[in-house]
């Protein structure tokens, strides 16, 4: 049986993130949080860049986060002074939908994040490309997203607007540091196993131009939360039956790391705009 208090019908996700935040803040001694950043597939470099890491917190150790099932996650918090003097907390630790632990834990993360004060809520991922002329290590600004889960982090009659739930205004500051940028629409599917052929025409049918495993209920529930999110994908491989070649999570792996440096700088430079 699992022990995540996080997995009790009766908690209050909401005070555990509460719970979990003054815990992040006693051990970094950092008492808020300005921004946060949850780094997926290929964007853990950008944590190095940002500015001065003054506390790294094992996840696991904080109420309500788990070690990461999926290689390529650090497993860690850390707590990141900006050379503006606001302060970033890196989130290492994402859990994924597909894990089977419920969207509570799914978004938890984002929740605390919250509580720790961050108004900005920075979301990356690894993507499959639908759009053919998105070459792997493509970075892409998310524009708005699918969700294809039939979950979703709100809870009884809880009506949130999303309308504009991707800044308009982020991926502005976004595209004058990177004039090149392209956006589009983000589809969140259960996985693990990765989308087939039809599948992805269906998602372009009905205007997705990404596919991914991640991001949308984290972005449902930082807006519950009242905060503004970017969104970004790393296009890790064309989505099946665009590519001519089986998919493979080695060489989701291996676009990461060969575009890791160039777009962690990228992100690096947009946060430093904020």
């Amino acid at each position: 049986m699992s022990s995540n208090p996080l997995d009790d019908p009766a908690a209050d996700p909401f005070a555990l993130a509460a719970t979990a935040a003054a815990e992040i803040a006693e051990k970094t001694g950092v008492e808020r949080h300005d921004i946060a950043l949850t780094l997926g597939s290929g964007w853990g470099s950008a944590a190095d860049l940002i500015g001065e890491t003054t506390a790294t917190i094992p996840a696991n150790e904080i109420t309500g986060f788990s070690k990461p099932a999926l290689v390529g996650h650090t497993g860690t918090l850390r707590s990141v002074l900006l050379p503006s003097g606001k302060r970033a907390l890196v989130i290492g630790a994402r859990t994924h939908y597909y894990e089977g632990h419920g969207v509570r834990r799914v978004v938890h993360s984002v929740r605390t994040a919250a509580a720790t004060g961050a108004s900005t809520m920075i979301l990356t991922n690894g993507a499959g490309g639908i759009r053919e002329t998105w070459a792997p290590g493509t970075p892409v600004l998310i524009s708005d997203h699918i969700n294809l889960t039939a979950d979703s982090p709100l809870e009884g009659a809880t009506f949130i607007d999303l309308t504009d739930l991707y800044s308009a205004r982020l991926r502005a500051i976004a595209r004058q540091i990177e004039p090149s940028l392209d956006e589009g629409v983000y589809t969140q599917l259960r996985g693990p196993h990765y989308e087939t052929p039809a599948e992805v025409q269906m998602v372009k049918a009905i205007g997705g131009h990404l596919v991914g495993m991640s991001t949308a209920l984290e972005a449902i529930a930082a807006r519950e939360a009242g905060m503004e999110v970017l969104g970004m994908s790393l296009v890790t491989n064309l989505a099946a039956g665009i590519s001519a070649t089986p998919l493979s999570h080695a060489e989701v792996i291996e676009s990461g790391q060969l575009a890791e440096p160039v777009i962690s700088a990228l992100l690096a430079r947009i946060v430093a705009a904020l």
